[in-house]
């Protein structure tokens, strides 16, 4: 393990290796680091290190004792409407579900917040006309549309 810190997410279903290679697929500066398949007596695991974007992750793969939870969620700020596009596309695609306020569960069931870096700018702006403004607009969105915010904001 290159890292000595990692988030690690508790997959149930055997598909924590498949799961890794989509982030991977995804975002940039990412990849698959090391996989493990084992059995410690008490059933078969696999433990799959990877990185997103550079920030790294675990996947604990053994059995349905935990589930996952909005609880936890990966966050990824994107540059730009089209990335966030791109990426909830993907990400909500083959079973996913959008929720409010740019979240939504992907298909394996990890929850995500997916969003252009110009909506924190909007939405914790320190003239509070803007921010109100930006946050009433964001909380009708699922997706986020940083063009209707700011329409909302500026007229």
């Amino acid at each position: 393990m290159s890292n000595s810190i990692r988030t690690c997410l508790w997959f149930r279903d055997g598909r924590g290796q498949e799961a890794a290679e989509y982030y991977c697929s995804l975002i940039p500066n990412s990849k698959v680091e090391n996989a493990y398949v084992g059995d410690n007596g008490y059933g078969m695991f696999s433990v799959i290190d990877f990185t997103l974007g550079g920030v790294p992750y675990q996947i604990l793969d053994a059995g349905p004792m935990f589930t996952l939870s909005e609880a936890v969620s990966i966050a990824v700020a994107t540059d730009d409407q089209a990335e966030t596009d791109r990426l909830w596309a993907a990400f909500t695609s083959n079973g996913g579900e959008e929720s409010v306020c740019g979240w939504l569960k992907d298909r394996f069931g990890v929850s995500w917040q997916i969003y252009p870096k110009r909506l924190l700018e909007l939405t914790m702006n320190a003239d509070k006309s803007v921010s109100s403004k930006a946050m009433a607009a964001m909380m009708k969105q699922k997706k986020i549309d940083i063009a209707e915010i700011e329409a909302a904001v500026f007229g």
